[in-house]
């Protein structure tokens, strides 16, 4: 029997919100190092260049190929520097993985006008302007995969309604771009995690509510940044490649259920 090809090989990615905060393996870095495992060369995106270079020497350190890159992706002028970075190293773009988000739990009689703006800049103006500058590249060379990471609280309630709204957007946002850009050779698909832990809510997590969390699972179990990971790899290789304007649920079965975490515990990026 021969030896597996990478599912990747030869692809370039950009991964937006590559390094995690404090210990562990976040969605992003967990795409990065699964994308650079299944052979494609990797531009590691965060707004903290240290985090991205932290991915970067995991990555290395596997013999993989990537280069870590600061950028604010709510900067339109940042977003095509980074794209034409991709280019200028790799020559090519082929994969772009969206995963930077945050959350601000707040209803919309207690939450600052101020704040929703920046919430709703960071989680879907950001994939808006990444996808603006990436899409003509990945025309030139046939055709490419964007995944843009979403949540279950994008398709029910929780107590972050401006996290809730901005999810429903990157849904709504993908599809349209699948849409318009199918033509095109251009595959736009969303994950929606459930209850990830990751280290950007860990230590808000006391046993009970991790235990808590397991339990709105349909399978009784807590996901992880590698769940998501894998799930991107799938969307990203040519295996998805009549599967364009989905929207992937990744949640232990949660969003059947009718029983869930309505907490801020439930935020998963």
């Amino acid at each position: 029997m021969s030896e597996r090809r990478p599912r990747l090989e030869g692809k370039v990615a950009i991964v937006t919100g590559a390094g995690t905060r404090g210990d562990g393996v976040g969605n992003g870095k967990a795409a990065a190092m699964l994308f650079a495992r299944e052979g494609a060369k990797i531009v590691l995106v965060d707004v903290e260049l240290a985090r991205a270079e932290e991915t970067l020497a995991a990555i290395e350190s596997e013999s993989g190929i990537a280069s870590a890159f600061q950028a604010d992706v709510t900067s339109d002028e940042q977003c095509k520097a980074l794209a034409e970075f991709a280019m200028t190293h790799y020559g090519r773009l082929d994969i772009l993985d969206n995963n930077v988000g945050n959350s601000h739990r707040a209803t919309v009689t207690e939450i600052d006008p101020a704040d929703w703006d920046s919430i709703m800049e960071l989680n879907v103006k950001s994939m808006m302007l990444t996808s603006r500058h990436a899409i003509p590249l990945m025309k030139k060379t046939g055709g490419g995969s964007i995944i843009n990471i979403a949540s279950i609280a994008g398709l029910r309630a929780s107590k972050s309604t401006v996290y809730t709204t901005s999810k429903a957007a990157v849904i709504g946002l993908t599809k349209s771009m699948a849409g318009d850009h199918g033509r095109e050779g251009i595959r736009i698909n969303a994950i929606s995690p459930g209850p990830v832990h990751t280290p950007m809510v860990a230590w808000r997590l006391s046993d009970e509510m991790r235990a808590h969390r397991k339990n709105t699972t349909a399978l009784g179990t807590e996901g992880t940044p590698w769940d998501v990971g894998w799930a991107a790899v799938y969307l990203a290789s040519d295996e998805s490649r009549w599967v364009t304007g989905s929207v992937l649920t990744v949640d232990g079965g949660s969003s059947i259920l009718s029983r869930h975490a309505y907490t801020d515990a439930e935020m998963n990026e």
